[in-house]
C-alpha cells in the first residue's frame, strides 16, 4: 500500500456483551457492504463463512479485549460497543463508535456518557441497585441498523469497487 492510500475501514466488535442480534445485523451488513467485521471477545465465538467476518478470541481478563480493540483500531474504523470507556479510547483515536442501541458516541457527548456511568457505578458500589438495561426492542434494532447504514454509507468504498 503507498502512502497515499489509506486502509479501507472495518468495523470491530466488542463481542461479548453484544446482543445476538446486533451480531446478525452486523454479519447481514459484512456481506452486503463488502466491509470486514471482527468480533472480539474473550470466548470462542460462532461467525457465519464469509471473507468479511472473523472472530478474534483474547485472553481473559479486564479490558483485554477492549485493549486488543483499541491497539488494532486505524482512524475511520467503526466500533460496537456498550462500553463507554472503550467509546472514549475509540473516540480519542479517531475512530467512530455505535452502541448497539443505534446511539453514536461522539467527541461532543462522551464525558457527559462517561460522568453518568461513573455516576451509577458509585451508586452500585454505595449498594444501591439500579438495574440492568432495558430489554433491547425493535425500535432499537432498527436505530442501530439505521446508524450502521449510515456509517457505510459515508466511509470509502472497497478499491475492488471502485474499479468496477
Amino acid at each position: 500500500m503507498s502512502a497515499s492510500e489509506t486502509p479501507t475501514p472495518q468495523i470491530w466488535v466488542d463481542a461479548d456483551a453484544c446482543p445476538v442480534v446486533i451480531k446478525e445485523i452486523l454479519f447481514r451488513a459484512a456481506e452486503r457492504g463488502q466491509v470486514h467485521v471482527t468480533l472480539v471477545a474473550n470466548q470462542w465465538l460462532r461467525t457465519p463463512p464469509s471473507r468479511f467476518i472473523r472472530a478474534l478470541q483474547v485472553h481473559g481478563g479486564y479490558d483485554v479485549a477492549d485493549s486488543e480493540i483499541v491497539d488494532r483500531l486505524q482512524p475511520g474504523d467503526l466500533v460496537v460497543t456498550q462500553d463507554i470507556p472503550l467509546a472514549a479510547r475509540v473516540i480519542e483515536k479517531g475512530g467512530d463508535a455505535i452502541h448497539p442501541r443505534g446511539d453514536r458516541y461522539t467527541p461532543d457527548n462522551i464525558a457527559e456518557r462517561l460522568s453518568i456511568r461513573n455516576f451509577m457505578e458509585d451508586l452500585r458500589g454505595a449498594g444501591v441497585q439500579t438495574g440492568g438495561p432495558p430489554t433491547l426492542h425493535a425500535r432499537d434494532r432498527q436505530a442501530f441498523a439505521n446508524a450502521l447504514d449510515r456509517w457505510l454509507a459515508q466511509r470509502p468504498k472497497p478499491a475492488a469497487s471502485r474499479e468496477a
